[in-house]
Formats: structure tokens, sequence, C-alpha cells
């Protein structure tokens, strides 16, 4: 199985100088720079190396960065690649034979955390064994902060963190709705856990590889939220409804709903009485409802006709 790695840089040249070496150490993997309207040495250093580079015209959010680039990748499976993260030897040859599962359209690899490139870095931290929508319909990254030695038996998760994300492309083209397989509307963050969760939706599973490790410096997690910029912490608080609308069904909604309203409140209580910035998540929801109203018809007349598991919410590979 040929591997297309899609590392994304903005403006991130020296993380790069370290993570592209890494990535073309990778067995049978053709690597694309993908430079996101750096103004540093994104060029430079994959020149460098002698890899190509796709220079995107200007700044593009990370969906419409993602979409732009997998025009350009043709292998069988593609690996969605952050400069933040350094794969460790052997890292695609033990995920992509997962491919070859039956069902299985991603694979999830183990993420540790680390401060940056160097080895003295590293963290005994778990970055993310994957990620889960719950119950109540919150996404959230599994095992963040557990010791580095957690969740090291292969299983299936919900599904793939996009830091490191390992697609077949067959899934990735029965995902796409409307030619595009991010959701721009998303912008950035939960944008790879809509896709994860339309891939449920339309049959696909994940499978969870401790085999496949990588070295992660997270920039949106549990543990560093509150150092975040206002607008991304809405971003992601928006986001969760218009996942829900294009993904979910009213059974299952009506099922979990004394958790799902039970968040809602807490949810609200929170912004109301922490982050009064999160109420303006609500009418940029609302705003961009419609939109995800048609595509959520167009996933499930997709869906129709398919023998589909119910989508497994909480879903987590075993720590």
């Amino acid at each position: 199985m040929r591997t297309t790695v899609l590392l994304m840089s903005v403006d991130e040249a020296a993380l790069l100088r370290h993570s592209l070496p890494r990535a073309l150490e990778q067995e049978g993997a053709e690597v694309i720079v993908v430079n996101n309207g750096s103004t540093d040495d994104t060029d430079a250093v994959a020149r460098e190396h002698g890899v190509r580079c796709m220079r995107l015209g200007r700044r593009l959010s990370y969906a419409e960065a993602t979409n732009e680039a997998l025009e350009v990748a043709d292998g069988d499976a593609v690996l969605l690649l952050n400069a933040d993260c350094f794969l460790e030897p052997g890292f695609v040859a033990a995920a992509a034979p997962r491919l070859r599962e039956p069902g299985v359209g991603s694979v999830a690899p183990k993420l540790i955390r680390t401060e940056g490139p160097l080895p003295g870095q590293r963290l005994d931290a778990l970055d993310a064994a994957g990620m889960v929508v719950d119950r109540r319909r919150k996404n959230t990254l599994v095992g963040h902060g557990r010791p580095s030695l957690a969740y090291d038996t292969p299983g299936e998760a919900f599904g793939v963190d996009g830091a490191a994300a390992l697609y077949r492309r067959e899934t990735l083209e029965d995902c796409a709705v409307e030619g595009l397989v991010l959701d721009p509307a998303l912008e950035r963050w939960a944008s790879d856990v809509d896709l994860a969760w339309r891939a449920r939706v339309l049959g696909w599973r994940c499978a969870y590889e401790p085999g496949a490790v990588a070295y992660h410096v997270r920039c949106y997690s549990p543990s560093t939220r509150s150092n975040m910029p206002e607008r991304d912490r809405r971003l992601q608080f928006r986001n969760r409804y218009l996942m829900i609308v294009k993904n979910d069904t009213a059974r299952s909604a009506a099922r979990d709903a004394p958790r799902i309203l039970a968040f809602e409140a807490l949810a609200l209580g929170f912004a109301l009485v922490r982050e009064r910035h999160l109420l303006r998540g609500y009418g940029e929801a609302a705003r961009l409802l419609q939109g995800a109203r048609r595509q959520r018809a167009l996933i499930r007349e997709r869906a129709r006709g398919r023998v589909v598991p119910p989508v497994p919410f909480g879903l987590e590979p075993r720590p």
C-alpha cells in the first residue's frame, strides 16, 4: 500500500527541519510539503531535502488547505501530518497494514506529548490514543495526560486526531461532501472530528495502532485550552453544534437526550459565568445551520441502503 504524506507547515520551518526528515524515513511513503501561506523558510527546507513543496497562494484555514492538498495526493493511503508532529521510525510500516482490515478506513496512532522536536523535550505523558465523541456529543482526546506507556494494546477508536491521521484513500473519497473532505465552515478546530464522525455514519471503522508512535507539540487540548485565544475557543464551541446537525440522528439524540441536555445546561452556565464570549458561538452556529443541514441531507442519502452499525459514541481503545 503506497502512502502519501501531506506535511502541513504554517510558518513552521523550524519544526519542519525536524519533522520532514522523520517523514522521509518512512518506508514506502511519498512526502509532499504543503506550504500554507508561510513567510518563513518552509520552501527552502523542502528544497534542502529534495521534496516537492505545494505552495498555496494565500493563507487558508486548515480545512481549506487540507482539501487543496488532497487534490495532489495519489497514494492508496494518505497521512495528514502537522509540522509539529515527529514520526518515530516504522510509523507507516506499523499503521498502514491496519487499513487492510475489513471496514477499516483510518488508523489512529499513539501520540506522545513533547514540548519540541528534541529528545530532551519529550514528556512522559500521552497526547492522544485516538479521539472520541461521547454520549454527550462532546469530543475529546483519548488518554490525554496519562503515562506514555498506557494504551499499549491495539484495538479500535472512535476516530483519529488530525495531527497524524492515516486514511484509506477510498474512505476520504467516500466521505467527501460537495467535493470537499473537510468542511470549510468548521475552519480548523474539530474539522478532524467531523470527518471521523462522518466516516462512522458511512460505515467506516478506525483502528488504534500503538505500534505507530509519534511525538506531538499539542496546541489545543484540555491541558492548553485556557491559553488559547477567545476566537479559537468559540470556534470549537460552535463547531460542536454544526457536527451534531450534520452527523447525528433523531433516534440516537433522543436516546442520549438526558446526557446531552445536562451537558448543554452546564455549557450555557459556564459561558454565562466564566466565558461570556462563547455566547456568540450560538449565533455563529445558527448562521451556518443551513449549510450543515444541506450537508446532512447529502450524507444521509449516501448512507441509504448501507448496513451500518450505530455510531459507537464513547468508544475508546483499552487503556
